[in-house]
């Protein structure tokens, strides 16, 4: 049975007297896959940090695995949302091995320390690197891997824990070709899964999206232009006025392409 791990209610963001997002309305269930689009500075990379936990509404409610962000300490929710994102790569130490950027995933740390590990912990990140395709690079240290091996585990840090929700920050930007249909590949099959949690997705291009994702939410001026089931809201109607350019949304085997007219 699914249950709602995201409930957002008139929730708006205000930031140094600018509105970046205003009166959203969505929910997101455990079993759904939600990829969410718009134009730069549509407000998708706040609307994210609010799913997150890492931002309160400035009016609206937004609750989170039934917990109310506003009267909730936001590390109390963090370690059950798996996150990964370009900003978050950039505070992985440099030198660290793949495998303890993974591993210190269950403490919620970014680099090794002192704490120690269970045989568990080490077995458990061992399996999500080979579920991403890194597991050769174990020992490999993390800012000599290329974009795409580094997005790769990324992912398997944020799954590390077991998270109740996964939310990826545009995780093929900046991929060539071929590591961008790799990952796709792979998040593709994750999503099909129903052992999977429920996954948000923040990106700027249809292509991008895997298959076995099953919702959409595009934002237009910090808005909800459109939300649904996929198939019917990535269409070029919907695209094209959010987007403000007349497109034409094609989709073949569960994939979506988008080109100017």
């Amino acid at each position: 049975m699914s249950s709602v791990v995201v409930s957002m209610e008139s929730a708006s963001v205000e930031r140094e007297g600018q509105t970046v997002l205003t009166g959203i309305d969505w929910q997101v269930t455990s079993d759904q896959r939600w990829v969410v689009l718009g134009p730069n500075g549509a407000g998708k990379t706040t609307l994210l940090q609010l799913a997150a936990a890492q931002l309160k509404p400035s009016s609206g409610t937004v609750k989170l695995l039934d917990e109310d962000v506003s009267d909730t300490d936001p590390g109390e929710l963090r370690p059950h949302i798996g996150f990964a994102s370009s900003a978050l790569s950039r505070r992985l130490p440099y030198g660290e091995t793949v495998l303890n950027v993974v591993l210190t995933a269950a403490y919620g740390l970014t680099g090794r320390w002192k704490e120690e590990y269970e045989d568990i912990d080490e077995r458990r990140a061992h399996r999500v690197l080979t579920e991403w395709k890194v597991d050769h690079l174990a020992d490999r240290r993390f800012g000599e891997l290329s974009d795409g091996e580094q997005k790769r585990v990324q992912i398997a840090r944020s799954v590390m824990a077991d998270p109740e929700m996964l939310l990826l920050d545009e995780p093929a930007a900046s991929l060539d070709l071929g590591a961008r249909e790799e990952l796709v590949r792979l998040l593709g099959g994750y999503a099909g899964s129903p052992s999977s949690p429920a996954i948000i997705m923040v990106t700027h291009h249809v292509e991008e999206i895997p298959t076995g994702f099953t919702h959409a939410l595009v934002l237009a001026k910090g808005s909800v232009a459109a939300a649904g089931p996929i198939a019917e809201t990535i269409t070029a109607e919907k695209l094209s006025a959010a987007f403000g350019v007349d497109v034409e949304v094609t989709e073949t085997d569960g994939r979506f392409a988008a080109r100017a007219r």
